[in-house]
Parts: C-alpha cells; sequence; structure tokens
C-alpha cells in the first residue's frame, strides 16, 4: 500500500511538474505579446489580439490577469525590472561612468515604451496604486550603485542624486518636452558630460 501511495505521488508530481512549466512559458510569452500590442495600438486593444501574438487562448489572459489594469501593471512591472537589471550588468562590461550613460540611455528606452501605458498607469484603478512605488524602489537603487561606483573611481561628481536624475530624464522624455527620442538621448549624453566635467 505504502509503495502504491508512493508511485501515486510521484507520477501526480511529475504531471504537474510540466502543467507548471508551460503555465509559466505562457505567462512569459504573453508578457511579451501585450508589451508588443501595447506599444503599436495602446492599452485598449482587444485581448484576443494580445493572444493571439501570444499563442495562448483569451481565456488564459483572464485566468492570470482578470481584469486589463492587472495585465497593464503586470507589464509595467516587467519593463521597470528589465531596466533596473541592466545596472548590473553594465557595471561589469564598462567603466563606471559610462555604465552611468549607458544606464541613462537604456532608461529612456523604457520611458520611451512607456509613454504608450502613461494615461492608464495615471488613472484611479487600484492595480496601479503601487506602481510609483516599485518604481522608485527598484530604478532608484539601481543608478544610485551606477553613481557611487563612478563617483568612488572620480569619474563623476557626487553631489547629484539618483532621485535627481530620474526625474530630470523623465522631463526630457515627456510630451510636453517634445518627446523627440534622439533629442533625449542627446540631452542625457550633455547631462553625463556635465557630471564629468566637474568630478575632478
Amino acid at each position: 500500500m505504502a509503495g502504491n501511495h508512493q508511485k501515486n505521488e510521484s507520477s501526480k508530481e511529475q504531471t504537474e511538474r510540466p502543467k507548471r512549466a508551460d503555465a509559466q512559458k505562457n505567462l512569459v510569452a504573453l508578457l511579451q505579446a501585450a508589451k508588443e500590442v501595447f506599444a503599436e495600438t495602446g492599452v485598449d486593444a482587444p485581448m484576443r489580439d494580445i493572444a493571439r501574438r501570444a499563442g495562448v487562448g483569451v481565456g488564459t489572459i483572464y485566468r492570470n490577469f482578470p481584469q486589463r489594469a492587472d495585465l497593464i501593471a503586470a507589464v509595467f512591472r516587467q519593463e521597470v525590472d528589465a531596466c533596473a537589471d541592466t545596472a548590473e550588468e553594465f557595471a561589469q562590461h564598462y567603466a563606471p561612468a559610462e555604465a552611468v550613460d549607458r544606464w541613462m540611455q537604456r532608461y529612456v528606452d523604457f520611458l520611451v515604451a512607456k509613454r504608450g501605458l502613461a494615461s492608464a498607469l495615471h488613472s484611479d484603478d487600484a492595480a496601479f496604486k503601487p506602481l510609483p512605488a516599485y518604481f522608485d524602489a527598484r530604478l532608484e537603487p539601481a543608478l544610485q550603485g551606477l553613481l557611487n561606483a563612478a563617483t568612488e573611481a572620480g569619474e563623476l561628481r557626487g553631489d547629484v542624486t539618483a532621485y535627481d536624475l530620474l526625474r530630470a530624464v523623465a522631463g526630457l522624455c515627456t510630451p510636453s518636452g517634445h518627446g523627440d527620442v534622439a533629442q533625449a538621448r542627446r540631452l542625457v549624453s550633455l547631462l553625463i558630460d556635465g557630471l564629468r566635467y566637474r568630478s575632478e
């Protein structure tokens, strides 16, 4: 009896493992598809378009994200994480000041991609309320670590904070700032050059 019970448990675990793997694969595909569709046509795009691109059924979307706002928030968090995670990669492969410059340019990419989500994120939906804090908690430490390394190396001045830079660049990428990506990139480079100028 004990042997049969163990066999049944083992069989159950083997069955559940592939299911969990498939569910995770579907979730990754779903978030990637949602990111692309939102960027192309906006956050009000039909769910069937997202499901079709992800290769899943519409029901899969609603099982993971009961409300559209839940899916938008998940895409936003994924993009924040991707941006934050590049800080460690740049720190490993580039000199400190260049790592800051490259990460700031990556941040511009993030802001441009987020522009399509902006109106939704500034709505009163409860799903979006935690996002500003999540944004700060992930991105400020990522940039501050790069700034600290550049300051310690004598490559950048030390009287600027990650908070300052994040807000300054966000202002450059807003529609009121004309939303010119190429111009934003140039201004970010000038900003970093200015920090280098007074690092000695």
